[in-house]
């Protein structure tokens, strides 16, 4: 199972898995309960944010992140403004087994600038402090990456 690798403004880099996201999180709800046409099992997102800042030896951030980045494996990214993380959730299960479509695991958005945002394949969170409060929608799609190879083909 892929990791997730996570970048915080304050408490550095981690790695974890989505189980063990999970378990930090205390307990897990039917994604539907949230997002009624999904399937599968989700924890909250803030849940498990309290429970990780916990585990890395922090009762609460001293700053509150301003938006969290999330990105897939695809390169597909989204920033989503903190405020709009309250009804968050994350797929991690089907059927008590890890994800294999859409994992390691995917984030749910009910409620925020988007209908429902949600991304899948997430293997990288990245807390961030530093974007303008001004931005207050989510916003989205793939990063442009070339590689070395890339650009010479294109001269």
């Amino acid at each position: 199972m892929p990791d997730i690798h996570i970048d915080h403004f304050e408490l550095g880099l981690s790695v974890t898995r989505p189980f063990e996201m999970a378990k930090l999180a205390g307990a897990s709800f039917p994604i539907a309960d949230r997002v009624p046409e999904a399937k599968g099992e989700a924890f909250d997102w803030h849940s498990w944010y309290s429970g990780w800042l916990r585990m890395a030896g922090q009762g609460v951030a001293a700053v509150t992140p301003s938006h969290l980045i999330v990105e897939a494996a695809d390169t597909f990214e989204a920033a989503i403004p903190w405020e709009q993380l309250g009804q968050a959730a994350v797929l991690f299960s089907m059927n008590g087994e890890p994800l294999t479509n859409a994992g390691p695991i995917r984030l749910y958005v009910p409620n925020g600038s988007s209908k429902c945002l949600n991304v899948k394949s997430i293997v990288k969170l990245k807390f961030d402090h530093q974007l303008s409060e001004r931005q207050s929608e989510a916003t989205y799609g793939f990063k442009h990456t070339f590689t070395a190879q890339d650009l010479r083909m294109n001269k």
